[in-house]
């Protein structure tokens, strides 16, 4: 695998132990209101990256069906969302919007099921990154080496924020500092591997990266409504996550169509 893939793929998971790294310096859990403006953030800039990153790409890559040039995007954007569904219904997790237990009872700690719920998002993420790159070691044109590299930037940026929701509660259910930071560095340890699994996957069915793209991204909707949304809508209305949520898709959309 080629050096800049690596560091590529790496970026994501840099962005998660930073985030994760606050615990050791943060006394108190992230008050409401900021939790929902970083999952507002998040969201904005992973349903940008789904479109422009993803979408867009694989829409490019199949222009020889002419009219028809959407059906790679949507045959594997369902089995993104049908993938994520069936992940949540198998996985032992905690919604992060109000702490309830999802999946099959598995009679795990608290501590552990919000580290699921994490991994959980981080898969997707990883998947798109790989896909990405995937993509542009095929050499089809549609995705260049500044655009995959956009998309690993845009996910690190929302990764920190992701990190410090996932070490600063755990700090808060008594997990203490370090073990708190482990389990953030953990959680984000799922991105590279899912990345670098997708890039060897798709490197041997080079004609399926449109559907792969539509895969990513179907797989990354359906976090953002499954979980941002609902945690960036929790309790009182407040428009400052709807801005929040702006803020990252515009973000996303700069980054990917500068770099692109």
């Amino acid at each position: 695998m080629r050096p800049e893939v690596i560091q590529g793929i790496l970026l994501p998971f840099l962005g998660t132990l930073c985030g994760a790294s606050c615990v050791l310096f943060l006394k108190n859990p992230f008050h409401m209101g900021l939790r929902r403006l970083l999952a507002g953030f998040a969201a904005g800039v992973m349903v940008a990256a789904s479109v422009w990153s993803l979408l867009i790409p694989a829409l490019e890559q199949s222009e020889a069906l002419g009219s028809w040039s959407f059906l790679p995007a949507v045959s594997g954007f369902w089995p993104g969302i049908l993938f994520l569904l069936f992940l949540d219904s198998k996985i032992p997790h905690l919604h992060l919007a109000d702490g309830t237990e999802e999946g099959p009872p598995a009679g795990l700690k608290r501590t552990t099921m919000l580290v699921l719920a994490v991994t959980l998002h981080n898969v997707p993420e990883g998947m798109a990154v790989g896909v990405v790159f995937a993509g542009w070691l095929s050499g089809e044109g549609a995705i260049s080496m500044t655009g995959a590299l956009a998309l690993s930037i845009g996910i690190a940026i929302q990764n920190f924020p992701e990190g410090a929701i996932v070490s600063m509660p755990l700090m808060a259910e008594g997990a203490g500092k370090r073990r708190s930071f482990l389990y953030g560095i953990l959680s984000g340890a799922a991105e590279p591997l899912a990345a670098a699994m997708t890039i060897l996957a798709a490197d041997l069915v080079v004609p399926a990266l449109p559907y792969l793209l539509g895969f990513a991204a179907g797989a990354m909707v359906y976090v953002v409504v499954e979980e941002l949304i609902p945690e960036m809508s929790a309790g009182k209305h407040s428009n400052w996550a709807v801005l929040s949520f702006a803020a990252g898709f515009t973000l996303m959309m700069a980054l990917d169509t500068a770099l692109g």
